[in-house]
């Protein structure tokens, strides 16, 4: 196992009496005696309960996960949506503004609950509500870099995911190489897709069930932990129901919503299958961080055997495959 794989704190300090002294302590208030831990991957979620029956949501970040730079600007980057009335569930300050706050080598940040429902089917005018929201969203996110996030791309992001699985001593001897070479195979495909690709601040993992759908309201975005700098179909090709040739009717819907606030590069439809792709090698290097952090619990049973890797190997080789066969059926639908 690679050293900066090694296991990291495993939170045994949260007590619900830790947690309750941290969220009376930051926002100066005083908390009843419930404390719920809400389920999270991979931080520590808790939904607390004021004296005057208010609930605030209480999210340590794991430690060394994200510096603290990075937070700072998930945390920014809320605010200046917030600031816009773009619908986001916005961190909480204390007195002198802040938001993030220390415990031990954990960060932890409170924010205001928002009940909700997902919405995994969307009539076509939300599909149109979502994109004027997203669109909306990328506005803000254009207007500044995210420094300190990861950049989207297969000699960026996915170099990274593809040098943490090489090295984290997970993946078994006699499929490394097939593995390796499944996954540099797509990137020397993919890595000229990118080359004037405009890159600003987007969510990163805008799927379902990261909206909140409140009737007779707007969504509300929420859990930036993944903020990133990519390209803006990126936003998009998550939400969509399948591939993108049996997506048509939505994405167009998608669309028509986005550009009132904001033009879309139709073009960039062509990166749907390659970031697909990216995400393979995201949530295989996602995997092997929970399980270097003790998390096996929250992986799938057979994760880590010899026939997992066989079928990675597999489906990045034919998703290969269907990168081609997108990229060879002449120009994009919308082009």
């Amino acid at each position: 196992m690679s050293d900066s794989l090694q296991p990291q704190s495993d939170f045994d300090h949260l007590t619900p009496d830790e947690v309750l002294h941290q969220v009376e302590q930051a926002l100066d208030v005083r908390c009843s005696n419930i404390c719920r831990p809400l389920n999270s991957y991979i931080n520590r979620v808790y939904e607390v309960i004021l004296d005057d029956g208010t609930a605030v949501i209480a999210k340590f970040y794991r430690p060394h996960r994200w510096s603290v730079e990075a937070l700072l600007e998930e945390h920014r980057f809320m605010a200046e949506l917030a600031a816009e009335e773009i619908p986001v569930v916005a961190p909480l300050h204390d007195k002198e503004g802040e938001t993030l706050f220390a415990l031990h080598e954990s960060r932890f940040a409170l924010f205001p609950k928002k009940g909700g429902r997902i919405c995994d089917e969307p009539s076509p005018d939300q599909w149109r509500e979502l994109g004027r929201l997203v669109g909306r969203m990328h506005c803000v996110g254009a207007a500044e870099t995210a420094e300190h996030r990861i950049w989207l791309g297969p000699e960026w992001s996915m170099r990274d995911h593809l040098e943490t699985i090489l090295s984290s001593g997970f993946l078994p001897r006699e499929y490394h190489s097939a593995f390796e070479e499944a996954a540099e195979e797509v990137m020397e495909r993919i890595d000229p897709l990118f080359d004037d690709t405009a890159c600003i601040r987007v969510h990163g993992d805008l799927h379902h069930q990261n909206l909140l759908y409140r009737p007779g309201e707007s969504f509300f975005l929420i859990d930036f932990d993944d903020l990133s700098m990519g390209p803006p179909v990126q936003d998009l090709w998550m939400l969509l129901p399948g591939r993108l040739a049996d997506a048509r009717h939505e994405v167009n819907l998608f669309l028509d919503g986005y550009e009132v606030f904001r033009s879309f590069d139709h073009g960039s439809l062509t990166l749907i299958e390659p970031l697909r792709a990216m995400r393979y090698l995201h949530f295989a290097a996602w995997c092997i961080r929970q399980a270097a952090d003790g998390g096996f619990a929250r992986l799938a049973p057979d994760w880590g055997t010899p026939s997992y890797w066989r079928q990675e190997t597999q489906e990045l080789r034919k998703q290969l495959r269907e990168i081609e066969d997108a990229l060879g059926g002449g120009a994009p639908p919308w082009g």
